[in-house]
């Protein structure tokens, strides 16, 4: 664990990598923030010297919403696993993506812009999770979704 803001809840990336199978290079989560009953707020800093924004519009470099999206969903298989952990049942599997919906893009996300990320589980139907997400930078919405996950053993 790390130090904390004031009234809030920090916990580093090796909480990350202990709770979800995604690793560098493709892990968009950096630590987490909050952490409620049925959601989770993680933090992400995106480097400025990130290889992708060599290709993704290289005169304007933007974080591409398909990847801010993978934040979400990091972030909603983090909680599933935090939730399935505090019921006391063991982590069969790795949480799979089954579905998007509606994802909506608002707000452009920038080499060097920190975002934070929030999951809310909706609904559970067995071993199907029903979430929603979003993504915010400078406090201002840049991305929301609404996505499904089941256990993959």
């Amino acid at each position: 664990m790390v130090p904390s803001r004031p009234g809030k809840l920090m916990h580093d990336r090796r909480y990350i990598l202990e709770r979800i199978p995604h690793r560098p290079p493709f892990l968009w989560l950096d630590r987490v923030v909050e952490l409620g009953a049925h959601d989770i707020v993680a933090e992400k800093d995106i480097p400025a010297d990130l290889d992708l924004f060599r290709g993704h519009y290289p005169d304007h470099p933007l974080m591409p919403g398909v990847l801010l999206c993978e934040a979400v969903f990091q972030a909603g298989a983090l909680l599933v696993g935090i939730l399935l952990e505090k019921e006391g049942k063991k982590v069969d599997g790795v949480p799979v993506l089954t579905r998007i919906q509606g994802a909506r893009f608002k707000r452009e996300v920038r080499p060097g812009d920190t975002i934070s990320i929030r999951a809310t589980l909706v609904e559970q139907v067995g071993q199907a999770w029903f979430l929603k997400g979003s993504v915010r930078v400078g406090g201002k919405v840049a991305v929301q979704v609404r996505f499904s996950c089941a256990l993959k053993e």
